[in-house]
């Protein structure tokens, strides 16, 4: 065995008994492993907040929401006009009294200010899906608020 392999063979053992220590700390304190499960919701992320120039009392909301496999929102609306890009994956979306649309990557969506949008969500139970919304609404006032089922068809 050489020097360097000899080196390399300590900081192993020295990780190894780091990590059963911190195991077994663990276990005396109740605490467990849980195995990592799906998101089962969709996760917005805002990446920009601007007033919009010239037209006093409105802002533009830049926002990301990602859709795990298979996953969806309730019926909700924006009250604000929306500007969607699909960025990955594969979206279903559709308004009330609107077609239902699958949409893939490039591809576009409008909601007015009065929709309701009755369907958003991820079209693959296999593959994530990803995109960009533009919100031009009042400032201040909710991005988004949900809707009961019965008002959504």
């Amino acid at each position: 065995m050489s020097i360097h392999s000899h080196r390399w063979s300590w900081v192993l053992k020295l990780a190894a008994g780091a990590a059963a220590v911190a195991a077994l700390t663990l276990s005396a304190l109740g605490v467990r492993a849980q195995p990592a499960t799906p998101a089962a919701h969709s996760i917005a992320k805002e990446v920009m907040r601007k007033d919009l120039i010239g037209v006093p009392g409105k802002e533009v909301v830049m926002s990301t929401v990602e859709y795990p496999p298979g996953v969806s929102s309730p019926p909700h609306r924006h009250d604000a006009q929306v500007f969607v890009y699909v960025l990955e994956g594969r979206v279903n979306m559709q308004v009330k009294g609107g077609p239902r649309m699958e949409l893939g990557p490039g591809e576009t969506f409008y909601e007015n200010p009065t929709d309701i949008h009755s369907v958003s969500g991820n079209a693959s139970k296999t593959a994530p899906a990803k995109i960009l919304a533009i919100l031009i609404k009042d400032k201040g006032a909710p991005a988004t608020r949900q809707v009961p089922p019965d008002q959504a068809q």
